[in-house]
């Protein structure tokens, strides 16, 4: 538990010295989606979206991830940090998708992932997890092929959908 509290300090140490540097425009999101772990998971949560401009986004995360291990419902809070990068400059349709790169971690596992994201909003990914010591979920251990699948809903169009 003590490696997944420094390495979590360490993350948002340096993201809070990138950020420092510039002024970024932040969004708030909801999300939803399914996470493949050595079991399957719902997540429901959220993540805020730091840009200045288009090229590079920065977004920060938490959600809960909710299923079944070993035929017993279990729930896991999530964190997770992801960089979406386009340098493709002036064309607008080559600018809808994104090179995801990022980390999540739970209270069992930490797990670099790679994938595309669609504007933000539509992401797939696939890592890879680390147990944390000897950390298991109703007896299940969670470690191996990660993969996710995941909705960003901006709250701005949720409070235009219900105007």
């Amino acid at each position: 538990m003590m490696n997944f509290r420094t390495g979590l300090a360490t993350l948002s140490i340096i993201f809070l010295s990138v950020m420092a540097k510039a002024q970024y425009t932040m969004h708030k999101m909801v999300t939803v989606g399914y996470t493949y772990q050595n079991q399957s998971f719902g997540e429901v949560g959220g993540k805020l979206l730091f840009l200045k401009n288009d090229d590079v986004i920065y977004r920060l995360g938490g959600s809960a991830l909710m299923g079944s291990a070993n035929s017993k419902f279990a729930i896991m809070p999530k964190l997770q940090a992801d960089v979406l990068l386009n340098f493709e400059k002036n064309v607008d349709f080559y600018h809808s998708y994104y090179l995801l790169l990022g980390a999540e971690g739970t209270n069992k596992y930490i797990a670099p992932k790679i994938g595309v994201t669609l504007f933000g909003l539509l992401d797939l990914t696939g890592g890879y997890a680390f147990p944390i010591g000897d950390a298991r979920l109703n007896g299940k251990e969670l470690k191996g092929l990660n993969v996710n699948f995941t909705l960003n809903i901006p709250t701005v169009f949720i409070h235009d959908m219900f105007k």
